[in-house]
């Protein structure tokens, strides 16, 4: 992706301060979907990345509840993935799987079906936006408790200065670093 491009994008962000919690500035994925052409530069960026990076076939695309559920199924589609959902306790049926994650503001607990995912699969996570990593730490032990493989962590945002990319398991690609 070019730098006006990333410009572009950035320029589009949304900030707010104190949200969800004072102290807290939130970074606002929303208002980049209502640029349709934006939306197209970062499916087409981490597709062609992928692809580039990663000679065999993933197997599926895990998005993170809920803003990886708006880039997730879109990247799936055009790798040829299945698209499997991580999400907050109590929303999936059927047997799941649980991993329990810090955040910057608070404690939550990520569920996974158990047969969502099969022994061996290699996975791509993907969500909006890094911070601590706890989030994504928890979507990737949610991949391995199943016996899948997560191959790499894709964020639209990464809060550098949080040094959440460290704590993660496998190499992670970031469009936007903030």
């Amino acid at each position: 992706m070019t730098n006006h491009d990333i410009e572009r994008i950035k320029s589009l962000l949304g900030t707010h301060e104190d949200f969800p919690q004072k102290g807290i500035v939130f970074k606002d994925m929303f208002p980049v979907f209502q640029d349709p052409t934006a939306v197209e530069a970062i499916i087409c960026n981490i597709v062609q990345h992928i692809n580039a990076t990663y000679p065999d076939k993933i197997d599926a695309v895990v998005g993170l509840d809920a803003r990886g559920f708006l880039f997730g199924p879109l990247v799936a589609l055009r790798l040829g993935a299945a698209f499997v959902p991580v999400r907050k306790q109590g929303k999936l049926p059927g047997e799941c799987a649980q991993a329990t994650y810090v955040k910057e503001y608070g404690e939550d607990v990520f569920e996974i079906q158990k047969n969502a995912l099969k022994e061996g699969a290699k996975v791509i996570i993907i969500d909006d936006l890094i911070a601590t990593g706890g989030s994504a730490l928890a979507a990737g032990q949610l991949v391995q408790k199943c016996g899948a493989k997560t191959i790499e962590y894709v964020f639209m945002m990464e809060l550098d200065f949080l040094k959440g990319s460290a704590v993660l398991d496998a190499p992670v690609y970031s469009l936007i670093h903030l």
